[in-house]
């Protein structure tokens, strides 16, 4: 079976932001380890095992949407661009910049363009949206658990 550009460049361009991603992480690194953290912090491997199957249902849900064509084809498109571009910035304003308050913001808007896709992709395919819906939550949890980590590190 010859793979389809519509299922190609989505899982390419998560593939792109999963690498900007890991290679802006660092939680070894002496900044992060000094953090005051929240009690429901998970265990580190949480994070790399949750985004792994977050980022192979976004390429499908895209690339399930993407394929189909019509007329939500091109605003999904640029709306999926737009969601990967602030999953990507997330992690080196977090993590580089130490920005804690400007990534929760960053993240906030993540979660609403998460759902936004998956609220477009359900006007073409229903397990496309329902691929998205973890994506949509684990951003909000995100959202709150960088809140979270700003508000008890003032100053930092």
């Amino acid at each position: 079976m010859r793979l389809r550009r519509d299922r190609l460049v989505p899982a390419a361009g998560t593939v792109a932001a999963a690498v900007a991603g890991s290679l802006a992480t660092d939680p070894g690194s002496p900044w992060f380890r000094r953090l005051d953290k929240p009690s429901w912090y998970p265990p580190p491997a949480t994070f790399g095992i949750v985004w792994t199957g977050l980022y192979a249902a976004t390429a499908w849900a895209a690339g399930e949407v993407l394929s189909r064509g019509g007329a939500g084809r091109r605003p999904f498109a640029r709306a999926f661009v737009g969601n990967l571009l602030l999953n990507a910035a997330w992690t080196p304003l977090f993590f580089r910049a130490h920005r804690l308050w400007a990534a929760a913001a960053e993240c906030a808007v993540l979660t609403a363009s998460t759902v936004d896709l998956a609220r477009r992709a359900a006007r073409v395919s229903r397990p496309a949206a329902a691929a998205l819906a973890p994506y949509a939550a684990w951003t909000a949890f995100a959202t709150a658990l960088s809140a979270a980590i700003a508000r008890r590190n003032p100053g930092r």
